[in-house]
């Protein structure tokens, strides 16, 4: 192990911007956490030990990274900026259980690099500190993908974490929220505050632990077209649940009918509005209205 302090030490991480002639990009996001308590914090709340393989997305100039690979038993960092290369090299030249991967992790084919970079009998996990312009289509991504992920342990914009954990009859609650909590337990690990980052962000953010499969008495008949059917109801969220449910399926006199029907089927009131509907009464819909012919 190398003599230096932690990379995310303020005096290191300044060391190492002004060596390089780096400035974060907004562009891609970039804030440098320089706290190490919320750095082991993080590694904490993903519960990683040496039994894990940990996928990291944007590790910056590594200080996330070095954390992760002090427990882990190996860590794939997916980085984008290809000026970070080099200094990743350097910063994390002590360890020999990372491996960077200068790709764009939406378009990366996870489950063949997964296959490639790790043993199968360790759990995966997902820590990251997400570029916070891309968080919803990564994390969308991470629970659509076909490899599964034991947790996923993510730092995001505050109010994106509240969205996604939010309960029904909350402004928080939405289409995010169901999607997501349909497939995954959520929960805010913590929050953190914008002066833990160089350069200092202009919002706080939350660590957002995904661990578990959701449990549901019933299951979407489609995922996909239960994630299109969630979104369309909260279209216009001001309007009343009817009225979204036109929006999708059309006011043919027909259709009316048929929503109708299924509305009387699981008592559900026209008038209500979409964030008073628990995620199972969502499923519920959804499997009826296809019953219907309309999903």
């Amino acid at each position: 192990m190398s003599n230096n302090p932690d990379i995310a030490n303020p005096a290191r991480t300044q060391a190492i911007l002004n060596t390089y002639h780096l400035s974060a990009k907004k562009s891609l996001g970039q804030n440098f956490l320089t706290d190490l308590n919320i750095l082991n914090n993080i590694v904490e709340a993903a519960d990683i030990t040496d039994e894990d393989n940990v996928i990291e997305i944007g590790p910056g100039i590594g200080a996330l990274t070095e954390q992760l690979a002090k427990k882990a038993h190996k860590v794939v960092a997916f980085e984008i900026d290809q000026n970070l290369l080099p200094v990743l090299d350097e910063t994390l030249s002590p360890y020999d259980n990372i491996k960077i991967i200068n790709q764009d992790i939406l378009k990366a084919n996870l489950p063949q690099i997964v296959e490639q970079e790790f043993e199968s009998n360790k759990s995966l996990k997902v820590v990251a500190n997400l570029p916070y312009y891309i968080t919803t289509p990564i994390i969308l991504d991470l629970l659509k993908n076909p490899v599964e992920f034991d947790t996923i342990v993510v730092m995001m914009q505050k109010e994106v974490a509240k969205r996604i954990t939010a309960n029904p009859d909350n402004k928080d609650y939405g289409s995010l929220s169901i999607i997501v909590q349909e497939m995954k337990q959520a929960e805010i690990a913590f929050e953190v505050p914008r002066t833990a980052f160089v350069p200092q962000p202009n919002v706080d953010s939350a660590i957002v632990k995904l661990s578990n499969e959701a449990t549901f008495a019933i299951e979407p008949f489609d995922q996909s077209k239960f994630f299109g059917f969630v979104r369309g109801c909260f279209m216009h969220r001001r309007k009343s649940f009817w009225n979204n449910l036109l929006g999708i399926f059309g006011k043919d006199p027909e259709v009316k009918q048929k929503i109708t029907a299924v509305l009387d089927e699981v008592k559900v009131s026209p008038s209500i509005r979409s964030e008073q509907l628990t995620i199972e009464q969502f499923i519920v819909l959804c499997n009826a209205f296809h019953r219907a012919g309309l999903v």
